[in-house]
């Protein structure tokens, strides 16, 4: 803070030392607010005339943070004994970093917030009673802290709110049909992106260092609806209007010193872009500081990789799947974000020749990024269960 003083008066004229002039608090402030005005000013990543890419607006907010291998974590994990355990996993291995739901995939944050905007919406469980504790225990065992926000699939917020969802021709609001049915918000509505905005902004001030958005996308298959749904829309493509909330997204969590990431389908490199859905894995990694595929090996089917079992195959699968990445994101060198990909840490019993997975292979998977030249990855086990023994070290 000291230096900060000394260099807004050294950078204003109002001096230093015994030769000081007396400074006013009001030019203190002036001076603050010319600095943090001047420190913002950041050229556009994409020029709006040329459509060129500018290398030089992509600074990266959060240049000390470590190459993260991290863990996935629930709200309710984090607010039950089970938080100690993984704390006592990432203390006793590699690890350093835990993805932590802050909005988890029904809509709901995990803990009551400070906001008052969002504590009278009222969409909060109190999963996590002391979010905190978790944060200061995080913080004095030097974990780097990723908060996890699910944004356009909200079952809660489409039925509280139809007007920001999609309705079928008869009014109800649209679901997928799974046995526990989901519903999406409409990517189109500001309101929505402003809406889980502060939800990050909530999570920045409780001290997570980045933000990680998933379900960044429109319903899967879409496509066979969208002309059949009610839904507010405008001339935007849902590939561009995606794009345009991670660029907004950026925009609004930069200049709070915190990354943004998003998670996104692994396969999503190895093909054009889905359309149906709006995800442009080059356009959306341009606004992102990170880019995180989920590369399950579980999720591709038989031909990938010229395998007839991907999940049977992790290394083969894990590393061409980092080759494809490799390949798609040189379209956008200039501005190309960090590549830490979602691996595997459970069996996929549904998966017809599915394998166990157990330390070799996350191991394998490990080793494949290693190879690809990949150093961070995030691992993925719903139920926060994770392999004892495994050597994370990217070798």
């Amino acid at each position: 803070m000291e230096l900060l003083l000394s260099a807004l008066l050294y950078i204003f004229g109002l001096g230093i030392g015994e030769d000081a002039r007396p400074v006013t608090f009001e030019q203190l402030v002036a001076a603050a607010i010319q600095f943090h005005e001047q420190r913002q000013v950041v050229p556009e990543i994409v020029d709006p005339e040329t459509g060129k890419l500018n290398a030089a607006g992509k600074i990266d907010p959060d240049p000390d943070a470590p190459k993260i291998k991290g863990i996935y974590m629930t709200g309710p994990t984090a607010g039950i004994s089970r938080f100690d355990k993984l704390i006592q996993l990432i203390q006793d291995t590699e690890l350093n970093a835990v993805v932590i739901d802050v909005k988890e995939d029904h809509g709901y944050m995990t803990f009551e917030p400070a906001d008052p905007e969002l504590k009278a919406i009222g969409n909060y469980k109190k999963w996590i009673r002391d979010i905190h504790h978790v944060m200061n225990t995080l913080k004095e065992n030097d974990i780097y802290p990723i908060a996890r926000i699910v944004v356009f699939k909200d079952t809660v917020l489409a039925n509280q709110r139809p007007d920001l969802s999609f309705l079928r021709p008869d009014g109800t609001v649209w679901h997928n049909g799974k046995a526990n049915p989901e519903s999406f918000v409409n990517p189109y509505m500001k309101e929505v992106w402003d809406y889980n905005i502060k939800v990050a902004k909530e999570a920045v001030a409780l001290g997570f260092r980045e933000i990680q958005f998933d379900y960044v996308r429109f319903p899967e298959g879409f496509e066979t609806r969208a002309d059949s749904l009610i839904y507010a829309q405008d001339e935007r493509s849902r590939v561009d209007v995606v794009a345009d909330f991670v660029k907004y997204a950026r925009e609004e969590l930069n200049p709070l010193d915190v990354r943004v990431s998003v998670d996104i389908f692994g396969y999503a490199a190895s093909v054009p872009a889905a359309e149906g859905i709006g995800q442009d894995f080059n356009k959306i990694s341009t606004y992102v500081d990170v880019i995180s595929p989920m590369v399950y090996p579980s999720h591709y089917s038989t031909g990938w990789f010229g395998l007839t079992v991907p999940d049977a195959h992790p290394y083969e699968t894990i590393f061409g799947a980092m080759m494809d990445t490799h390949k798609k994101l040189e379209e956008i060198a200039e501005v190309k974000p960090i590549i830490r990909p979602w691996i595997q840490d459970f069996t996929a019993t549904w998966v017809p020749g599915h394998i166990r997975y157990g330390v070799k292979e996350i191991e394998d998977q490990i080793r494949a990024l290693h190879d690809a030249g990949i150093e961070e990855f995030l691992l993925w086990n719903s139920s926060n269960v994770y392999t004892e023994g495994v050597n994370y070290d990217l070798k």
